[in-house]
């Protein structure tokens, strides 16, 4: 079986690897154009072109796919299937048609419900007690498409975006080495998704990490794991920026953002309900440190009554 592999972040490498194990033929990736990153903004490729490159596979950066040229070069690769992992771009039609088992899509979530960017995170900020993949048969619609097969995994109390990010790849891997194995044999028929039951994960953005001490610190506590280790949640203290990497359910009741105890085990902070005990910090121009380390050596900058988030 020919296959075309598209897919851009650290999350589509593990799937093409998996592929690549698995004794596939990819006989090209795509992937999107290089991006400046770093301080220098240098140019950088994407984790998929980084591994393709070094396993010799021809790879594809087209600004879109919705060129005629683009569309040409891939229909010359007269591919049986497209395998398609948080690519980026939007398919048309004709591209979807191209490959003569269509193109399939591991998706990172249980859907209908997370259609949409950031499944994965939204999953743990809503306090879903399950997560998973979806392999389906794409379509025109935004994670519409037929599912094929699933994999679920629970979403424990410690889960992180960063920990379940991870346990997603390697599950979601398996399974579209798992589905192209069932597709080749024709035993995967597609079930058709429940479009009321959706969900729509938007795309997360450094504004909605920033705390509001007014909401629940139930919703924080999620909200903190969710967006570690990206765009990870912030308040300021003294006027100073504070990024919060880790947190859990404190007690205690007061204004919202006001320091109501610091010690060793944390900075219990009150919330518009309940408390939030931040255990790990960073400070301007520091390194993530444990709230024990900062105690020990800044136990002043943390007194009582300090409010956070003016």
């Amino acid at each position: 079986m020919r296959i075309v592999f598209a897919g851009t972040p650290e999350f589509a490498a593990q799937h093409l690897q998996a592929l690549l194990d698995a004794g596939r033929d990819i006989v090209a990736v795509y992937t999107q154009p290089d991006r400046p990153a770093g301080r220098g903004q240098k140019l950088m490729p994407s984790p998929v072109k980084q591994l393709a490159v070094q396993q010799g596979i021809t790879v594809y950066q087209p600004q879109t796919l919705r060129d005629p040229t683009a569309q040409a070069e891939l229909a010359a690769l007269q591919p049986d299937l497209m395998v398609v992992v948080a690519y980026g771009l939007i398919l048309p039609q004709v591209v979807l048609d191209t490959p003569r088992l269509g193109c399939i899509n591991s998706h990172a979530s249980l859907l209908p419900r997370w259609r949409g960017a950031a499944p994965i995170q939204r999953a743990v900020q809503a306090g879903d007690a399950h997560s998973g993949v979806t392999v389906m048969q794409m379509e025109a619609g935004l994670d519409t498409g037929p599912m094929l097969l699933k994999v679920s995994t629970p979403i424990s109390a410690e889960d992180t975006g960063g920990s379940l990010h991870d346990r997603l790849a390697t599950l979601g891997s398996a399974a579209v080495v798992e589905a192209i194995g069932k597709l080749a044999a024709r035993e995967l028929r597609g079930e058709v998704q429940d479009d009321s039951l959706a969900t729509y994960a938007h795309k997360l953005n450094k504004d909605e990490a920033r705390l509001d001490w007014s909401r629940p610190a139930v919703e924080l506590e999620r909200l903190v794991r969710a967006f570690n280790p990206w765009p990870i949640c912030h308040s300021t203290l003294n006027g100073e920026p504070l990024k919060v990497l880790a947190a859990s359910l404190g007690e205690g009741q007061g204004q919202p953002g006001q320091i109501l105890a610091a010690s060793k085990d944390g900075l219990t902070v009150a919330c518009g309900d309940g408390a939030l005990r931040l255990t790990r910090l960073q400070l301007p121009g520091g390194k993530p440190l444990n709230f024990a380390d900062l105690y020990n050596s800044r136990r002043e900058q943390f007194a009582a009554g300090l409010v956070l988030g003016q």
